[in-house]
C-alpha cells in the first residue's frame, strides 16, 4: 500500500474533518505514492523518535502531536525546521491527528471519560463546525449524454444513499456554456469559441466519509477537462462533536479509586491536584492535554472533578475558588495511552503492515520528590 492509501484507512477511524479549525492535521511530510511497509505511532516526533524510526526502517509515522505547528521559515539541518529535514532527507512521511482523534467517538476524550467513569459522556466545548456523521448534497453538471457514466460512477464511491434505498438521487435539464481559453483541452468544442452544450444538473446525497472518493470519482468519469460541482454541507443537529467529555459517574466513587485507575491506566507517575484532595465525586468532566481554557464550562456546570493535561496558573485559581478538583496529568500523559487502541485499530485495517509503538516518545518532564 502507499501513503495515499493509507491515509484513507487512517481517516476511517479518525476523519480530519473533527479537527478544531486551528490545528495542522493529516499528511505533513511525504510522498503520496510512497510505498510503506513499517508504521511507528507516536506522540511526538523527537530527535530521539525519529533516530528510532531510522533503525526501524520506518516508511510513515502516525503522529499525535503535528510534526509542523506554525509555518516554518526555514527547513535546514539545523534549527527550528531540522527535524523536518531529516525527515525528507529519510523519505519518512508523516501523517498527524491530534485533536481528530481527541474529538471521534472512541477517542482520547473517550478513553478518559471511560477510565473516571463517566457514564453516556457529552462532548464539553469546542464543537467542530463540520461533524463526521454529517451528509453533503453534490450538485454535478454533465454533457446529456455522460450522465449515466457519471451518475453510476458516483453512487458506485458510496453515494445516494437515504434510509432503505439506495441510487437516490434528481436530474434536471439545463444548458451549460463555456469559453476554452489558452490551454485548455475541451472534450468538447474548439479553443477560442463560446460553447452552449445541453446539460444534466444531477444532485444526489454523500455521507461524509464517502465524499472524498466520491468527488475522486467525478473527476475520473466526467468528460470535462474541469469539471463544475458543488458539494453543500447538510446540517445535523442530532450529533455534536467536540473537545472533551462531561457526565455523571454510574455510581458516587472516592477521588482515591479515580486516582488508582488513572495511574493504572495512563502510566501516570505523578499528578497535580487542585481543589479538594478528598471527595466523593458524582460528576465529571475531562479533556486531554490542555484545555484550562474550557474551564470556566466545567465549573459552571457545578462538576466535582475536572480531569486534563494541564492547568495555566490563572485557570487553577479560578477552579480552586469554586471548589472544583482538578487533576492535572501532564501534557501528554494524559494522551499517550491511546496509542495502543489505535495502533490495534490500524492493524485491523492494515493488516500487511508492520505497525509499532514508539519506545522514544516520553513525557518531556522528569518527576522527582523533593
Amino acid at each position: 500500500m502507499n501513503v495515499k492509501e493509507i491515509a484513507k484507512k487512517i481517516e476511517e477511524i479518525v476523519p480530519l474533518r473533527l479537527a478544531q479549525g486551528w490545528d495542522n492535521v493529516g499528511l505533513l511530510v511525504g510522498d503520496t505514492d510512497k510505498k510503506v511497509s513499517n508504521i511507528l505511532l507516536t506522540i511526538d516526533i523527537t530527535a530521539d523518535v525519529l533516530a528510532e524510526a531510522k533503525r526501524l526502517k520506518t516508511d510513515m509515522i502516525i503522529s499525535y502531536h503535528p510534526v509542523i505547528w506554525d509555518g516554518l521559515k526555514s527547513v535546514t539541518a539545523s534549527g527550528s525546521g531540522s527535524v523536518v529535514h531529516e525527515l525528507v532527507k529519510s523519505k519518512i512521511a508523516v501523517f498527524s491527528v491530534h485533536t481528530a482523534l481527541d474529538v471521534v467517538d472512541g477517542g482520547v476524550n473517550d478513553g478518559l471519560a471511560e477510565i473516571v467513569g463517566i457514564k453516556d459522556a457529552e462532548p464539553l466545548g469546542d464543537y467542530v463546525d463540520v461533524p463526521g456523521g454529517d451528509n453533503y448534497k453534490l450538485v454535478v453538471f454533465v454533457p446529456t449524454g455522460s450522465a449515466a457514466k457519471v451518475a453510476n460512477a458516483v453512487f458506485a464511491a458510496g453515494a445516494g444513499h437515504i434510509g432503505n434505498y439506495s441510487r437516490c438521487g434528481f436530474t434536471g435539464q439545463g444548458e451549460g456554456s463555456f469559453l476554452p481559453l489558452d490551454g485548455a483541452k475541451p472534450a468538447i468544442g474548439k479553443k477560442g469559441r463560446l460553447e452552449k452544450v445541453p446539460e444534466l444538473r444531477f444532485e444526489t446525497i454523500v455521507p461524509a466519509e464517502k465524499l472524498r472518493d466520491v468527488i475522486d470519482a467525478i473527476l475520473t468519469s466526467h468528460p470535462y477537462e474541469t469539471p463544475a460541482f458543488d458539494v453543500f454541507r447538510l446540517y445535523n443537529e442530532k450529533d455534536k462533536f467536540g473537545l472533551g467529555r462531561i457526565g455523571k459517574l454510574e455510581k458516587p466513587i472516592p477521588l482515591s479509586r479515580i486516582i488508582a485507575a488513572i495511574k493504572r491506566q495512563t502510566g501516570a507517575k505523578a499528578i497535580g491536584i487542585v481543589g479538594p484532595a478528598k471527595r466523593t465525586v458524582r460528576t465529571a468532566a475531562v479533556c486531554a492535554g490542555s484545555c484550562g481554557h474550557i474551564v470556566n464550562q466545567v465549573i459552571a456546570a457545578k462538576t466535582d472533578l475536572y480531569v486534563t493535561g494541564e492547568l495555566k496558573h490563572h485557570q487553577a485559581l479560578a477552579a480552586k475558588e469554586a471548589g472544583l478538583t482538578c487533576l492535572c496529568l501532564s501534557h501528554t500523559v494524559s494522551e499517550r495511552f491511546i496509542l495502543k487502541k489505535f495502533a490495534q485499530q490500524l492493524k485491523k485495517r492494515l493488516s500487511s503492515m508492520t505497525i509499532r509503538i514508539s519506545k522514544k516518545d516520553a513525557d518531556p518532564f522528569t518527576w522527582k520528590e523533593l
